[in-house]
C-alpha cells in the first residue's frame, strides 16, 4: 500500500510541472499533504503514540490545511495574478521531470545499502529535484515558495527511507523551518505585494538599494 501512495505521489509531480494556475499548485500541495499522511500512518505505525501524532498533525494539519490556507490568503491579499507563468511549456516541463526520475530510478540502482529503502530513495530524490526546478522555471514568488514547500515534502520521505523512526526531535526541527521559512516568505510576498502590482520575480531587477 505504502509503494502505492509513493507512485501517486510521484504522478503529482508530474501535473505540478504542468500546471498552470496558481490554484493549482494549491491543490497539488493538499493532495501531497494527504498523501504524506497516509504514508506516515502506514510506515509509522510501530513507534510511540506521541511521535506518531506528532507526524500525523504536521502532515494533515500543517502541510494539507495551514499551509495552503495561508497561500490562498497572500494570493487573494496581494490580488496575485492565478498564472503561475513558467518560463518553458508544459511539454518540456514535463519531459525535465519525467528525466529527473527516471535519472533518481537509474541512481538508486547504483546504490547497494540494504538499510535505505528505494522507492523512498527515488521519490525523495525527485521531489526534491522537482522542487528546484518549480523555483527555476517560474515567474512569481509565490510559486517559489510553493516550490520550496515540495523540497519540504521530499525531505520529510528521506527521513523516512532511512528508517521508520523519526525522532521527536527530528519533527520539529522540520516543522519549525516550515513555519519560519513560509512566514518569512509570505511576509516577504506581503511587502513585495504593497510596492509592485505584481509579485513577479523579473520585477525585482528594477529595485535599487
Amino acid at each position: 500500500m505504502t509503494n502505492v501512495l509513493l507512485i501517486i505521489f510521484t504522478i503529482s509531480l508530474l501535473y505540478l510541472g504542468i500546471a498552470h494556475r496558481l490554484l493549482t499548485y494549491i491543490k497539488i500541495l493538499v493532495f501531497q499533504g494527504i498523501i504524506l499522511f497516509g504514508i506516515a500512518f502506514i510506515e509509522l505505525i510501530q513507534i510511540n503514540a506521541l511521535n506518531l501524532a506528532f507526524v500525523l498533525l504536521e502532515t494533515i494539519a500543517f502541510k494539507a490545511i495551514a499551509i495552503p490556507l495561508f497561500l490562498n490568503y497572500v494570493i487573494k491579499k496581494n490580488r496575485i495574478t492565478r498564472d503561475a507563468e513558467p518560463f518553458l511549456s508544459n511539454f518540456i516541463s514535463l519531459i525535465i521531470i519525467t528525466m529527473i526520475i527516471i535519472s533518481m530510478f537509474i541512481l538508486s540502482n547504483a546504490i547497494d545499502d540494504s538499510g535505505i529503502s528505494k522507492i523512498y530513495f527515488v521519490v525523495a530524490l525527485s521531489t526534491l529535484f522537482t522542487g528546484l526546478y518549480i523555483i527555476v522555471t517560474r515567474h512569481k514568488l509565490i510559486t517559489h515558495v510553493m516550490g520550496y514547500l515540495v523540497i519540504e515534502n521530499g525531505v520529510f520521505i528521506l527521513s523516512l527511507a532511512v528508517g521508520n523512526e523519526m525522532p521527536m526531535l527530528v519533527n520539529m526541527g522540520i516543522l519549525l523551518d516550515i513555519f519560519a521559512s513560509v512566514f518569512l516568505l509570505g511576509i516577504f510576498v506581503n511587502k513585495i505585494g504593497d510596492i509592485l502590482k505584481d509579485a513577479d520575480v523579473d520585477q525585482l531587477k528594477s529595485l535599487k538599494d
